[in-house]
């Protein structure tokens, strides 16, 4: 097994990147375990502990995950374990866990056998109420073979015995609340689904003789697939040999997670009709009209932090550098180092450049979770002769946690939740300390509704009765 890759701890952590497609007869012989798995590395941003691709025929249906990157996984030999005679749908998966531990069990796609024939399945989010529907499973009679979430889909399509998968699949999206996406599959189709809040992003796109849904634009355009739209907040697409089928389940009542704009998607993405790069272009601009700083140069954090930065100069006339370089052999892909070199690990990542020495410098970033990193990185720049440290936050204080599939630490632990801006400025070590507001934050994004839940507490899509990691609690010693 691999080793778990090594993640900022004092960022939010994604959960999942989905991928799938179905492809027509006309479409000849593609290779399909080899556009999910370029899909998926157009997503490895959003998880990095356990990815895996299901393949299938109408005679038959092949699957290989494990631990580790994309680029670890899929080996050409394990490519070639998939390489499925007249294949023609096929469904993958990214992940980060924040339901179910960062085990192989728990790897995705799910895969089962049912009444309706293999199903796979391929989720992002959280079902807040999944602790509820699981406990009345088990109580008459039902099998769970993980402690994620995402099985409980799996068994309620199953229970509706009496109906095909497409009707199941809405009787069920019916029942689960939360933020979440879906790609679903048996031999024959393709389904696609989104919380009618649409908090979590799935895309559709059109490759010439099928159709792919993914998580975002970056993973059509890598398999040359067009982007056609988002799927809507309570939509269900359903993609068989007769072409795409679209159903609206629920009422939409939008308020896709703010978060996906602020650092989560990748920069060249455009979800829900918004530019990712551009939005975060328009937070630097407006953090620089609320929160001013008399400076000599802007830097910014990479990578996300770097738009904003470049919007910061833009609207204070502060000219723009780069302040930080962050190694390409560092990072997430970075295997866990000693004691001594886990508390240098800022200075595996990033160096400063002489941009900031002898400057007073504005250094801007997308978000302080704990704080830790972010003092490190003052640190650095003062180290390397930085007159004065202007920190700025291109998103408000994070006080809350995340039950909709990202992973905020646990509120005692989320500095803006028990000291104040100054406080936390004091324990980080800048000169001064600024957050973009809700409302500027609102005015970037240019959306009429979006959750802010991290930020202020109030939850689009309901809250769990426990928090989600809870249905994990009392099996993981047993299934270790």
């Amino acid at each position: 097994m691999h080793p778990t890759p090594e993640v900022d701890t004092d960022k939010p952590r994604e959960e999942c990147g989905v991928f799938g497609l179905h492809v027509l007869p006309e479409a000849g012989d593609l290779d399909l375990a080899t556009l999910c798995q370029l899909g998926l590395f157009a997503l490895q941003h959003r998880g990095q502990e356990s990815c895996g691709i299901c393949v299938a025929s109408e005679d038959e249906v092949r699957i290989e995950k494990a631990m580790g990157l994309v680029t670890q996984v899929f080996t050409e030999e394990r490519l070639g374990r998939l390489a499925v005679p007249g294949a023609r749908t096929a469904v993958a998966h990214t992940r980060y866990s924040t339901t179910g531990s960062s085990r192989l069990y728990n790897a995705q796609p799910l895969t089962v056998r049912s009444n309706k024939g293999v199903l796979a399945l391929a989720h992002n989010g959280n079902f807040t109420n999944a602790r509820e529907l699981r406990d009345a499973m088990l109580a008459a009679g039902a099998v769970f073979q993980t402690t994620n979430d995402s099985e409980v889909m799996l068994n309620l399509i199953a229970r509706y015995s009496h109906l095909d998968l497409r009707r199941a699949t809405a009787m069920a999206m019916t029942e689960l609340e939360g933020g979440f996406s879906v790609v679903l599959m048996d031999q024959t189709s393709l389904i696609g689904l989104r919380d009618r809040h649409g908090v979590r992003p799935l895309v559709l796109g059109s490759l010439a003789g099928g159709w792919v849904l993914a998580s975002e634009p970056a993973a059509l355009a890598v398999v040359g697939a067009d982007h056609v739209r988002d799927v809507r907040p309570g939509e269900m697409v359903v993609i068989d040999d007769l072409g795409l089928h679209s159903e609206q389940i629920m009422a939409p009542t939008p308020a896709p997670c703010a978060f996906e704009w602020i650092y989560f998607a990748r920069g060249d993405s455009v979800l829900d009709g918004v530019s990712v790069h551009d939005a975060r272009v328009r937070m630097g601009e407006r953090l620089a009209q609320e929160a001013p700083a008399d400076a000599d140069v802007v830097i910014g954090v990479p990578e996300s932090g770097l738009a904003a930065a470049v919007g910061y100069s833009r609207a204070s006339g502060v000219p723009y550098d780069i302040g930080l370089y962050r190694s390409p052999y560092a990072g997430r892909t970075f295997i866990n180092p000693t004691q001594h070199l886990r508390e240098q690990k800022v200075r595996l990542k990033l160096g400063a450049t002489t941009a900031v020495a002898g400057k007073r410098v504005v250094l801007v970033d997308d978000s302080i979770v704990r704080g830790t990193t972010s003092g490190r990185i003052v640190r650095l720049l003062y180290e390397a002769g930085a007159r004065e440290v202007h920190f700025r936050v291109s998103s408000p204080p994070i006080a809350h946690p995340c039950f909709y599939g990202i992973d905020t630490a646990a509120r005692q632990e989320l500095a803006a939740s028990t000291l104040s801006v100054e406080e936390i400025r004091r324990r980080i070590g800048a000169s001064t300390l600024a957050y973009l507001s809700e409302a500027g934050l609102q005015r970037a994004l240019g959306q009429p509704s979006v959750c802010l839940a991290c930020f202020n507490g109030r939850y689009p899509a309901g809250k769990p009765s426990e928090a989600p990691g809870a249905i994990a609690s009392e099996e993981e010693t047993v299934l270790a």
